[in-house]
């Protein structure tokens, strides 16, 4: 049986290897090896902060509603409990975006949330 040479099946990964490493600096986008280990490094990291991305938009969208609450003399908490209260369906990506976009349609809410 012939013998069965590999270089150039180690060419194409290496060479699909350095241009998924391709923006980043100095031995990371040359080197094999390094650019391996940056590549699952940036693949962990990805991983990781689609997760990271959730919390942070939830963080975000309380902080605005928080403020918008305030600004209709009432706390995120109270604003909250009012809405459950008085069977308002209505998620925080929803609130955040009325708060920022439709200030009187929010102080609406806000009311009802306060006569709950």
């Amino acid at each position: 049986m012939a013998r069965v040479k590999r270089g150039v099946t180690a060419h194409k990964r290496h060479k699909r290897l350095l241009s998924a490493a391709e923006g980043r600096t100095g031995t990371n986008r040359k080197l094999i090896k390094r650019a391996r280990e940056a590549q699952m490094h940036a693949l962990a990291y990805a991983t990781r902060d689609r997760k990271q991305r959730k919390r942070d938009m939830r963080e975000l969208w309380i902080i605005r509603i928080n403020a918008a609450a305030r600004l209709n003399g009432m706390t995120y908490g109270k604003l909250i409990a009012g809405l459950k209260k008085a069977g308002v369906d209505l998620d925080r990506k929803i609130l955040a975006d009325l708060a920022v976009r439709d200030a009187p349609t929010f102080g609406r809410i806000a009311e009802v949330a306060r006569g709950a």
